[in-house]
Order: structure tokens, then C-alpha cells, then sequence
């Protein structure tokens, strides 16, 4: 998978990126997830991105370290996916983000009607834009606990242009 930069950010967060992948879920079937992280490469570091980026969640209702938002349930949620034309986009003020998204990853969403989104503040250098990630270098930063305790946790209702 390749990792994509976001159209849209705030500048104190530096590079947000986007990944979209599947993985097995308790229930068995696949679980579409979306990894979002900065780069760490704002001025100031990676640590005035981690806190630039906890701002643009706090801001959103996203708590870090918290419980998971169903956004489901929340039709006010001003965090939206749109899923189309192989492209998963990630939505809320001050950012657009939209990756390449895998077939299975294609595949689980639709059969879900909706994806598991971990938004960290801990930065990735090693994520960039444009080049390929390999599994266990994903696997490694999105299972670390580092990574899961300084994320917010969203359940998104993926949508598409054709309803």
C-alpha cells in the first residue's frame, strides 16, 4: 500500500498522511481501517505536530485517548468518509485527506457500511507520501500502544457519491 498526503491541513501539523487496510476483526470477517498521522515535519518538530494535531481533534470532538466515537449514531459528527472511484476521503474542517484504498479494503467497507479510523498524534516519519509501506512496518507504528494511546477512534459510516 502507498500512503497519500492530505489536499487540505492545518500548517502546524506538517504532512498529514492517509492509509487505508484490512485486517481480521474479533467477529472474524474483515475490518476496513484508516490510519491517520503527520509526519512530524511542521516547524517545531514532531512535538508541536503531536500537539497541533491533538488540537485539531480536541477541536472536532475526537477525543485522544479516549472512548471510541461512534459516528454512526452521530449524524452531527463533523468528521465524514466518502468512499469512491477506489479512494477513500477523509473529511472535517481544515482537513482533506484521501488515499488509494486495496480491493479487500474495498470490499470490507462495503460490506460493513463503514470503517474504523485511528487518528494519531504520533508522528510517522517513516510513513511518507508516495512510497510504499510494507505490512510489518505498518503493522509495527499502528499496533504500537504508543500510537493506539495518543489516537482518537472513530467509527465512520462510509459513504459514496451514488448514495
Amino acid at each position: 500500500m502507498t500512503s497519500t498526503p492530505t489536499e487540505k491541513r492545518p500548517a502546524e501539523a506538517g504532512t498529514l498522511v492517509v492509509l487505508a487496510w484490512s485486517g481480521e476483526a474479533p467477529d472474524g470477517s474483515d475490518m476496513p481501517y484508516l490510519l491517520a498521522y503527520s509526519l512530524g515535519d511542521a516547524e517545531g518538530g514532531p512535538e508541536a505536530t503531536s500537539a497541533a494535531v491533538r488540537q485539531l481533534l480536541d477541536r472536532n470532538g475526537l477525543p485522544v485517548g479516549g472512548d471510541l466515537v461512534d459516528g454512526t449514531g452521530k449524524p452531527g459528527l463533523p468528521v465524514s468518509l466518502l468512499v469512491e472511484a477506489g479512494q477513500a476521503v477523509l473529511n472535517m474542517p481544515q482537513l482533506v485527506a484521501q488515499c488509494d484504498a486495496p480491493p479487500e479494503w474495498l470490499a470490507a467497507v462495503k460490506e460493513r457500511g463503514y470503517a474504523y479510523l485511528v487518528f494519531t498524534t504520533r508522528a510517522w516519519p517513516e510513513g511518507e507520501p508516495g512510497k510504499p509501506v510494507e505490512p510489518a512496518a505498518l503493522a509495527a507504528f499502528a499496533d504500537a500502544e504508543e500510537t493506539l494511546t495518543a489516537a482518537a477512534h472513530v467509527v465512520l459510516p462510509a459513504r459514496s457519491l451514488r448514495g
